[in-house]
C-alpha cells in the first residue's frame, strides 16, 4: 500500500488537526500557508507525530512506504487526549499496520485482546412438535403440542488470560398463541482453563447435561486431566420443574405425585478419551424433602415430608468407526428412591449416527437410528427431545445443512409408559426444528 505522505495526513484527523488554523511558524519550506495540509502538517509537527527533512522541507508529495505511515500510527497512538470516535480509527489503524508496529516494538496484542474481550454468540430456532398419548382402555387419548420460538445470547467475556464469565440467555414465545415472551437468565458462571485444570462457579450445566441431567445446577466444579479426566462437583439443585412428573406407584396400584424442592447435588466422574474411543464412568448423588401432595388424584390432606436420598451410576461409551459411522451406549440405574417399581430405576439409551449435519458446511447430513428406555427414578432431567421420562421406545431421526448456520432437525418416534400402572400405555412423538446460529 503506498500513498503520498500528504494523503497520509488524513491520519490529523485521530489527532483532531483538521479544524482550526494555528498562529505557529511555518515549520517546512514547501508546505506553503495556503495549502489546504497546512493546518494539518503544522499541528502533527507541533505535536511531534511527523518530521521533516534536515533542508527543512516536508516533501508531501513522496510516496511513503508502511513502515513510515506505521511511524505515523505509532506516534498517534501514544496521545492520550483524543475522543472516543479518533481513539475508534486509531485502533483500526493499529489493527492494520500490526506487523509494522511490532517490529517498531509497540505491541498492540493486549489493544486487539480488549477490542475483543466480550464475544457474543447464540441462535434463534423455531420448533414444532406433537406427542400423542394412547391409553390402555382407549377412552381418554391425549395430544401435546408445541409451537415455539427460542431467541438465546451466550456471551463470553474474558477476564484475563485463564479466566472468563459466561451465561446463556434465553427468551421462548408461545408462537401459537403469539405470547410477548419469556426471558430467563439460565446459565453465570465464572471458568477458569490452565493447562490440565478446570474450574467453574456459578449457576451452569453439570455432568451428564447431554444424557441424564439437562439442566443447570448453583455451585462449584473442578476437572483434572487430558486424556484421562476426573470430575467432580458439589451444588444446589432446584427441582420445582419435575413436579407433576414424578408419579409413583405402589404394589396395591395406589399412585402418588410429589412434589420436589431444592436440594444438593454432588457428583463425579472419571472419562477417558483415545482417538475413536470415549468412555466414562458418574455418579450422582441428591438429597431433598419431598411431599405427597395427590394419591390416586385426590388431594392428601395428610402431608407427609421426608428427607431423601437419591444415588444414580451412570456408565457411557462412544465408538467412532471412521468418519462417517457412530455408535454409542448409556446405561444408567438409580437406588428405590421414589417407588418399588424396579424397570423405573434403570435408563438404557443406545444410538447409531451416520454423518450428521455440520452447522459450517452446507449440504452436510446426519441420519440416527435409536432405542431409549428412560426410568424415572435415574433419569430426572432428559435431554431427548422425543422420549420423555417414564418413557421407553426408539426414535429415528436426520439434520441437514441449508446453508451456513443454517440447520434443520427431524425426529420421529414410537413406544409406551414404563410404569407398571399404565405401562401399556401408547405414546408416539413428531419433532422438527429450524435453528439459525450467529
Amino acid at each position: 500500500m503506498k500513498k503520498t505522505l500528504v494523503s497520509a495526513l488524513t491520519t490529523a484527523l485521530v489527532v483532531g488537526a483538521a479544524s482550526t488554523t494555528f498562529a505557529a511558524a511555518n515549520p517546512f519550506s514547501d508546505v506553503p500557508a495556503d495549502h489546504w495540509a497546512y493546518d494539518a502538517v503544522t499541528q502533527l509537527a507541533q505535536d511531534g507525530v511527523v518530521e521533516g527533512y534536515g533542508d527543512n522541507s516536508f516533501r508531501g508529495d513522496r510516496n511513503i512506504t508502511r513502515y513510515e505511515m506505521a511511524q505515523i500510527v505509532a506516534k498517534a497512538m501514544a496521545k492520550t487526549d483524543v475522543s472516543a470516535a479518533d481513539k475508534a480509527m486509531i485502533d483500526k489503524l493499529a489493527a492494520e499496520f500490526a506487523d509494522e508496529l511490532n517490529n517498531l516494538g509497540v505491541r498492540v496484542s493486549n489493544l486487539e485482546r480488549n477490542a475483543d474481550m466480550v464475544k457474543w454468540n447464540g441462535k434463534a430456532e423455531y420448533t414444532y412438535s406433537r406427542h400423542h398419548q394412547e391409553n390402555q382402555d382407549r377412552q381418554a387419548d391425549s395430544k401435546a403440542n408445541e409451537n415455539t420460538f427460542l431467541f438465546r445470547l451466550e456471551p463470553s467475556a474474558e477476564v484475563n488470560s485463564n479466566w472468563h464469565v459466561k451465561a446463556r440467555i434465553d427468551a421462548k414465545v408461545n408462537a401459537a398463541e403469539d405470547t410477548e415472551g419469556d426471558v430467563k437468565l439460565k446459565r453465570i458462571w465464572a471458568q477458569g482453563d490452565y493447562k490440565n485444570f478446570q474450574v467453574k462457579l456459578g449457576k451452569f450445566a453439570p455432568l451428564d447435561n447431554d444424557s441424564i441431567m439437562d439442566t443447570t445446577n448453583s455451585g462449584a466444579e473442578v476437572t483434572f486431566g487430558s486424556k484421562v479426566k476426573f470430575i467432580a462437583g458439589a451444588a444446589r439443585l432446584n427441582l420445582d420443574d419435575l413436579e407433576g412428573e414424578l408419579t409413583s406407584t405402589d404394589k396395591d396400584g395406589n399412585t402418588y405425585t410429589t412434589n420436589l424442592s431444592a436440594g444438593n447435588h454432588y457428583y463425579a466422574g472419571l472419562n477417558y478419551e483415545n482417538g475413536k474411543f470415549f468412555g466414562g464412568v458418574h455418579y450422582h448423588g441428591l438429597n431433598f424433602n419431598d411431599v405427597i401432595e395427590y394419591k390416586n388424584g385426590k388431594w392428601n390432606k395428610d402431608l407427609s415430608s421426608e428427607v431423601n436420598n437419591a444415588h444414580i451410576w451412570a456408565v457411557a461409551a462412544n465408538y467412532k468407526f471412521d468418519k462417517n459411522n457412530n455408535l454409542y451406549g448409556l446405561y444408567a440405574r438409580a437406588n428405590d428412591w421414589l417407588d418399588d417399581d424396579d424397570v423405573s430405576r434403570n435408563v438404557y439409551d443406545f444410538e447409531y449416527q451416520y454423518k450428521g449435519a455440520e452447522q459450517e458446511n452446507r449440504g452436510t447430513w446426519g441420519a440416527w437410528l435409536a432405542y431409549r428406555h428412560l426410568g424415572t427414578q435415574a433419569s430426572l432431567f432428559p435431554t431427548w427431545d422425543i422420549m420423555d421420562t417414564n418413557e421407553a421406545g426408539w426414535e429415528i431421526g436426520g439434520n441437514y445443512t441449508f446453508a451456513k448456520n443454517i440447520v434443520g432437525t427431524v425426529r420421529y418416534g414410537q413406544g409406551h409408559k414404563i410404569d407398571g400402572y399404565n405401562d401399556k400405555d401408547g405414546v408416539s412423538k413428531i419433532f422438527g426444528r429450524v435453528e439459525f446460529f450467529f
